[in-house]
């Protein structure tokens, strides 16, 4: 076998079925992030509804009587510019950063068009959680207003 192939083969150590598997088991609703800033907006005495599929996006968090809409982004899945957002995975770079750009392309247009039906969104970031005041401040002045 040619030295290039192995070399290839070293890159990923996991086989093409375990890496199907593990990328399959990355969730896009009820993660641990969203789950968080739900639990404080509930809190807080607001009530939502979630993930709804008719509006652009399908928002993680809706008040539709206040036309409001709360994303909860990845950081990494959504190209944010803090630290974690801005690693690149080790392997198959090109795949992921065109993936990443996709996205963020993808949420910008899906904010747009939000607005455009009377929409206020609000994204909060992965990172952003950790300073519980600091977010739970933004939530209720975005909510009041």
């Amino acid at each position: 076998m040619p030295r290039a192939i192995k070399s290839l083969k070293r890159i990923d150590p996991l086989t093409p079925a375990q890496r199907k598997k593990t990328m399959q088991s990355v969730k896009s609703e009820d993660t641990k992030p969203e789950i968080k800033i739900r639990k404080l907006i509930f809190s807080l005495g607001y009530r939502y509804r979630l993930h709804r599929k008719d509006l652009p996006g399908k928002p993680d968090i809706v008040f539709p009587s206040r036309k409001k809409i709360i994303f909860v982004h990845g950081c990494f899945w959504h190209g944010h510019n803090c630290r974690s957002g801005q690693n690149q995975p080790k392997t198959n770079q090109k795949y992921w950063k065109a993936k990443i750009r996709k996205n963020v392309k993808r949420d910008f247009k899906n904010i747009e068009n939000l607005k455009q039906l009377g929409w206020n969104p609000l994204i909060i970031w992965e990172c952003e959680i950790k300073d519980a005041k600091r977010i739970k401040k933004r939530i209720k002045i975005f909510l009041k207003n």
